[in-house]
């Protein structure tokens, strides 16, 4: 489908159904469990002026693109579109312990502050305001402070687009594509995903492909001979057919 019609789609879609939506909700650049499927700045531009057309409220999930997974510390700023509702996880901590966090506008947050229990949003769940769990986040915060991460996702965008590069062309695979620290090699598909990943282990390495692609999300610390490892076994496994 071109880009073209989906607007249209869309366009459409929301004209028929504006009043019974809350809002739109997008992982932004990369659309992660759904295929790993990319898309540019100008999407998210489009979902703003959409949003506030028809006044929706625009939700962006980070918890998998956020802190330099993307390149730029959130994916929003570098489209330059501040979202009503932005969601985090998984790096806030290093990976290191659960803590998710929801960040919201002003205008968003207004709207539910009060001292009215029939007016205030409840919430106040058993694990809420975890100590350990904050603690972890405020040193893995103190590191993105300290160390230059979007550099770092910079660095192993070329790595990885260097030499998962080398599967263009090869019998089977669709396409290579890489942002940030997302690698990606999408096939045309996968005759036995067990297999696979057996063949992946024998190499040495513990990769997870799923439907037809097969992507690295390497921690943005990872040295240099360990991405190789990870890069080099992708590229064998592909030449030899999956």
């Amino acid at each position: 489908m071109s880009s073209s019609t989906c607007r249209a789609t869309r366009e459409a879609a929301l004209e028929r159904h504006a009043d019974s939506l809350a809002g739109i909700i997008v992982e932004p650049f990369i659309q992660g469990a759904g295929g790993m499927l990319f898309h540019s700045e100008d999407v998210l531009k489009r979902l703003r002026a959409a949003a506030d057309k028809y006044e929706l409220l625009l939700i962006f999930d980070e918890i998998f693109t956020g802190f330099c997974r993307t390149g730029p510390m959130f994916a929003c700023e570098a489209a330059g579109v501040a979202p009503d509702i932005m969601t985090l996880g998984k790096a806030l901590t290093g990976g290191a312990i659960p803590l998710a966090a929801t960040l919201a506008s002003r205008k968003v947050f207004e709207a539910f502050w009060s001292d009215d229990p029939a007016h205030a949003l409840m919430h106040g769940p058993t694990f809420m305001g975890n100590a350990l769990a904050c603690a972890a986040a405020n040193a893995s915060l103190d590191l993105f402070e300290r160390e230059n991460r979007a550099m770092q996702a910079v660095d192993l965008a070329k790595a990885m687009g260097t030499e998962l590069g080398r599967c263009i062309g090869m019998t089977g695979v669709r396409d290579v594509r890489v942002r940030g620290a997302v690698g990606v090699v999408e096939l045309d598909g996968i005759a036995n995903l067990n297999d696979l990943k057996r063949r992946l282990v024998a190499e040495g390495v513990w990769v997870r492909p799923f439907r037809n692609i097969v992507y690295l999300t390497p921690a943005l610390t990872i040295g240099e001979d360990d991405l190789r490892s990870l890069t080099r076994a992708i590229v064998k496994v592909a030449a030899e057919g999956v």
